[in-house]
């Protein structure tokens, strides 16, 4: 009796009749005769590969432990190596990852395993897809998912660290000191710049009241000069000689002894003496 299997879209089948390859069949309807024909169902999709941890010793002697995904998927145009070449290979996989992880590992320093995990991600990947085409795998993606050191690299990482973040936090506070030192000198440089400016418009103002003021006490002065010197040009000898007697007058009621006559006076007073005869003589 006859089994119609039905093969969806992402499988395979290898089937075989008596023992013969036939080839892959599907998708669809595939018909399966008990005892003359037998199948292998393959899966086309992506697979998730988890390979266990493992510790790998790294090119400077330090043992570390790595445990890693592995994405692949059967290739659908060789899908037959999956089944005629390989018995089972998942397991290959996981061994062939496992050995290759171990070389790379092997060729790389520990920081450089700690830091350059893409790099390791790219080599497996390489290392691996060479490997298991002739199988036909595909391998998409590798990538590791947790890189653990030693305890005791690991407390000294932890140490680096915490001494790094401290480096980090007093550098910051440096710069800030730094920046509000500078902020505050600048605004003390501002205000001297300003106080100087202020002081200096405050004696320049100063100055042209200054200027001002004088060339307004000369203009007084010198209208007083010409206003003299107009009322002086219509005072005649006798009147002089008038004020001259009112000085002596008011000097001869001080309790002064001694006094002093500019030598003027003497001609003054001739000239006064003159006037008199000559006023004698008309009457």
């Amino acid at each position: 009796m006859a089994i119609l299997n039905f093969i969806k879209t992402y499988e395979r089948v290898a089937r075989f009749r008596w023992g013969n390859f036939e080839g892959m069949q599907g998708p669809g309807p595939v018909i399966l005769i008990p005892i003359m024909h037998s199948g292998q169902k393959v899966d086309l999709r992506t697979q998730v590969m988890d390979i266990p941890r493992q510790t790998n010793i790294t090119k400077d002697n330090a043992a570390i432990d790595i445990d890693f995904l592995v994405y692949l998927r059967v290739m659908v145009e060789k899908a037959d190596r999956s089944v005629l070449v390989v018995e089972d290979y998942r397991s290959a996989v996981v061994g062939l990852a496992t050995t290759t992880l171990r070389a790379v590992v092997g060729d790389l320093s520990l920081d450089e395993v700690l830091s350059q995990r893409e790099r390791i991600n790219s080599n497996l990947r390489n290392k691996l897809d060479s490997e298991t085409e002739r199988w036909g795998i595909k391998v998409e993606n590798v990538e590791i998912r947790e890189i653990e050191p030693p305890s005791d690299i690991q407390e000294a990482m932890n140490r680096q660290m915490s001494a790094e973040r401290v480096r980090r936090a007093v550098v910051t506070e440096a710069q800030g000191t730094r920046e509000a030192a500078v902020t505050v000198a600048e605004g003390a440089k501002q205000a001297a710049i300003l106080t100087a400016e202020g002081k200096r418009q405050s004696e320049i103002l100063t100055a042209e009241g200054d200027q001002q003021a004088a060339v307004l006490r000369a203009d007084g002065f010198s209208g007083a000069l010409e206003k003299i010197h107009e009322v002086a040009q219509n005072i005649d000898a006798n009147t002089l000689s008038l004020q001259y007697f009112d000085t002596l007058k008011e000097m001869g009621a001080s309790a002064s002894t001694k006094f002093i006559f500019p030598m003027e006076f003497t001609s003054l007073l001739k000239s006064f003496m003159n006037t008199a005869e000559e006023n004698n003589n008309r009457e």
